[in-house]
């Protein structure tokens, strides 16, 4: 979770995530070089003392200008097509969760279990443990287990949502009368927080979301109670 302070990315804790902090780190460092040749070739404007009168045209120089953009965007395209397409990979999820944005609270359905839905409400900052979060922490926490593929179908029943896990590199926009779909693969244990990223009305900061990642034998467990 972010706190005070934190300037770059959160520790990623999927595999997508790993992927998205390596495109990250990938795109920045073409964007540093571009920076620093462009520059180099500003400063040296400023001190160059030589002038060609007679230079009408350069198509050496206009050929060599528009191919190395090209050859920089595909650097940066393919990485991110490869990205694309790893988001939307899905192959037999061993568990579907089934999520509804209202105004202003969450409710979960696991669609592989009967009856097993909730409603998850933020914590009033009157009813808050020494241990909890103020304004992240939830009544009902989603719980799901570790190294597992588990597909995310989110929806609304009143206005547009939007269904986030920053450090799971999850966003997923929950239309009313709509599905939409993605999956979450959690490498490790823990618990993970996200809030509504779409602004659907006066309390839209106040619906946050917290998964409890844990082992699949305890999660076992957590389904038989």
């Amino acid at each position: 979770m972010a706190t005070w302070g934190h300037l770059s990315l959160m520790d990623s804790n999927s595999p997508v995530m790993e992927q998205l902090n390596f495109f990250h780190d990938h795109t920045l460092l073409i964007l540093t070089l571009i920076t620093i040749l462009v520059g180099y070739m500003m400063a040296m404007l400023f001190v160059n003392k030589y002038t060609n009168r007679f230079l009408l045209a350069g198509q050496a120089i206009e050929v060599i200008w528009t191919i190395l953009p090209a050859v920089t965007l595909l650097f940066i395209a393919l990485p991110s097509l490869r990205l694309l397409y790893l988001l939307d990979e899905m192959s037999k999820p061993s568990l579907t969760l089934k999520t509804i944005g209202h105004q202003w609270y969450w409710s979960y359905e696991y669609s592989d279990f009967k009856s097993l839905e909730f409603d998850s409400y933020m914590i009033p900052t009157n009813e808050l443990k020494p241990e909890e979060f103020r304004l992240i922490d939830v009544d009902n926490r989603i719980v799901l287990p570790t190294n597992s593929q588990i597909r995310i179908i989110v929806t609304a029943a009143d206005v547009l949502h939007s269904w986030t896990i920053p450090t799971l590199g999850v966003k997923v926009d929950g239309p009313p009368g709509r599905l939409n779909q993605t999956n979450i693969f959690m490498n490790r244990s823990g618990l993970f927080y996200g809030q509504c990223s779409e602004i659907c009305g006066v309390n839209h900061s106040f619906m946050p979301i917290v998964i409890e990642s844990i082992p699949i034998n305890k999660f076992i467990e957590w389904i038989k109670k």
